[in-house]
């Protein structure tokens, strides 16, 4: 599922957030997010987020996040679709319909 991607309009205070996606994906959510560089350059950083609930009840997030820099984003992507190619030629991963 998709949810709106918001963009960060002028006078708002994001700090140094430019752009977010939130894409939910079953028990995970995806954050893509652009940033500025105190030099005004961007960036994107990818969270992973997943709730974690604990036998008492008590829930808490287990968060991974990765940092991708412009200069990285071809290599970074003509290496992702070769190895999701791979996974759905190899194991027959049909795209859900939303």
């Amino acid at each position: 599922m998709l949810s709106p991607t918001h963009l960060r309009r002028e006078g708002e205070d994001y700090e140094a957030q430019i752009l977010s996606k939130a894409v939910k994906a079953g028990r995970r959510t995806y954050f893509f997010d652009v940033r500025a560089t105190r030099g005004d350059d961007y960036f994107l950083t990818i969270t992973e987020s997943r709730k974690i609930t604990a036998p008492d009840g008590t829930s808490s997030y287990d968060r991974h996040k990765i940092f991708l820099y412009k200069e990285d984003f071809s290599k970074f992507a003509d290496g992702l679709h070769e190895v999701v190619e791979f996974i759905r030629r190899s194991k027959a991963c049909p795209e859900q319909e939303e």
